[in-house]
């Protein structure tokens, strides 16, 4: 059976949906679509902790499908920005996993991560999967995976 990993950047998924379609991205479809293709050995969201109950009703359900929810802080700077990144974390993540697994599927647009892909494409006999709001996600990433799934209506709350 085909091992999968799974790694979402939580952020970038909720604002493109939200920002596109106005809706919610259906992360138990996604589940069922995906583990109807091989075994998940490892599902890893990415997310941002503001410590509000909505965010923590949503981060259960996530640990209730499967996922692994990783945390790091908001931080409000004093000029009013926001620091909440998780591109490196992602990055370490999926260099650790590659080499145990035959696809990585990655929810981002970030183009940050078609360095990446192309990266463990070359080092390593996987396959690679990118989900991402086709108008929101960089022409980068899209090339740099093997399959690109346009998230629309299928896979909206």
């Amino acid at each position: 059976m085909k091992k999968i990993a799974i790694f979402v950047d939580v952020q970038n998924i909720y604002y493109t949906c939200r920002d596109t379609y106005q809706r919610q991205f259906n992360y138990r479809e996604l589940w069922q679509v995906i583990s109807m293709q091989g075994d998940i050995v490892l599902a890893n969201a990415y997310a941002i902790d503001r410590d509000d109950p909505k965010q923590h009703k949503f981060q259960s359900a996530l640990k209730h499908l499967g996922f692994n929810v990783k945390l790091k802080p908001y931080i409000q700077r004093k000029d009013g920005s926001a620091k909440g990144d998780w591109d490196v974390g992602i990055t370490i993540d999926i260099l650790e996993t590659a080499a145990s697994v035959d696809t990585v599927i990655l929810l981002s647009g970030d183009g940050d991560f078609a360095m990446l892909l192309d990266s463990i494409n070359h080092k390593y006999t996987i396959k690679t999967e990118v989900y991402g709001v086709k108008k929101l996600t960089a022409n980068s990433l899209i090339q740099s995976a093997d399959i690109f799934h346009c998230i629309e209506s299928d896979l909206l709350l």
